[in-house]
């Protein structure tokens, strides 16, 4: 276990942002649910990535007691990577010498809009190809503990809210940039979905810069192109010549953003084209939720040179005055503490209603 793991998730939490969906839609309490204590009991939080997946196991006190991962690398079946998320829920228990039946309940988090209400992943990114995934239902069957999933950008935001740059605040938004773009939105301390699952899929904002294409959903957006990992690799790509860098023609975004910093021209360029859309989008929201704060985060989302640029940007507007851009206080956690947070919650859920029968 990580020194920081305990320090983080042992702290009081005054409030916490609402997860759990199957028709609960108040407020938590502050501290964490209490899980019924007929021996040790444990949940597990799993963050699904296109090439990765990390799992956490927390006790009933929220501190992590053991962690995981995997490559999902050419695993693209929902039932394969149940069975991996399957494999690290059982070697995190026995990394803590816990029995099978200590575990109370899990959430995962999926990259894409996801219908919390009946647990189906509704698409993902091209990166996994899913469409309609009942994969709350593979959960339970697999592991025999009650499940929940929501997209992995809402436990992100679930996690920035509980523990991390949010915490305190009842309307906020959470900017996810990392291989693609989205956002967690909470209001009134609540995250809130849309309609159709939807709510958040930024990476098909049209702000001005970004290409007037259609898109279909599961297939990266405008604004997505413009402002994601592999969209500012392309254009990377694309603009790359020998008289305009001496850099190589392939480089990650994050990679792009360094040299930036190191006064690469081609790189200043690619940089401020970003954080101007960025801008632009951060502004649109804003001006239509009224929330006071926005949360970068990703891998791409927290360079600390596209957040001075935002802000330099900010300043120079004077728009929004009240508004306020932050970087993650949790890192690459984010997903996995939201995830762990509504594990708790459902784990409670499942043994109020158990309990009242």
């Amino acid at each position: 276990m990580r020194n920081k793991d305990v320090a983080i998730m042992t702290n009081s939490f005054p409030r916490a942002v609402s997860g759990v969906s199957r028709n609960i839609s108040g407020h938590h309490t502050g501290a964490l649910p209490v899980l019924p204590e007929s021996g040790p009991s444990y949940v597990a939080g799993a963050d699904i990535g296109g090439t990765n997946l990390r799992l956490a196991l927390a006790d009933v006190d929220g501190a992590i007691a053991a962690r995981w991962s995997a490559s999902t690398t050419g695993t693209r079946n929902p039932e394969s990577v149940v069975e991996l998320i399957g494999d690290g829920v059982q070697a995190m228990l026995d990394q803590v010498s816990a029995p099978t039946e200590s575990l109370k309940g899990i959430a995962a988090g999926a990259p894409g809009p996801t219908n919390v209400d009946d647990g189906i992943v509704v698409a993902t990114s091209h990166l996994m190809g899913w469409r309609n995934v009942p994969f709350r239902t593979l959960l339970e069957e697999a592991l025999h503990v009650p499940a929940a999933v929501d997209n992995d950008v809402n436990l992100a935001a679930l996690g920035e809210g509980w523990l991390g740059a949010a915490k305190d605040v009842s309307d906020f938004v959470f900017v996810g940039i990392g291989t693609g773009v989205g956002a967690g939105i909470v209001l009134n301390g609540q995250l809130f979905r849309g309609a159709n699952w939807n709510a958040g899929e930024i990476g098909y904002m049209l702000v001005p810069g970004t290409l007037e294409t259609k898109r279909e959903i599961g297939q990266p957006g405008s604004l997505e192109e413009m402002i994601g990992g592999e969209g500012i690799r392309a254009q990377w790509r694309d603009r790359w010549t020998e008289n305009a860098t001496r850099l190589p023609s392939s480089l990650l975004a994050t990679e792009v953003f360094d040299h930036a910093l190191q006064s690469d021209a081609l790189a200043q360029t690619i940089l401020a084209q970003a954080a101007r859309i960025l801008f632009y989008a951060i502004c649109n929201m804003g001006s239509v939720l009224n929330c006071p704060l926005f949360v970068l985060g990703g891998g791409v989302g927290l360079h600390p040179a596209l957040l001075r640029e935002v802000k330099r940007l900010m300043a120079e507007w004077q728009m929004h005055s009240s508004v306020q851009v932050v970087p993650s206080a949790l890192g690459p956690d984010a997903q996995l503490f939201g995830a762990l947070r509504l594990a708790f919650d459902t784990a409670q859920l499942h043994a109020t209603v158990v309990g009242g029968l």
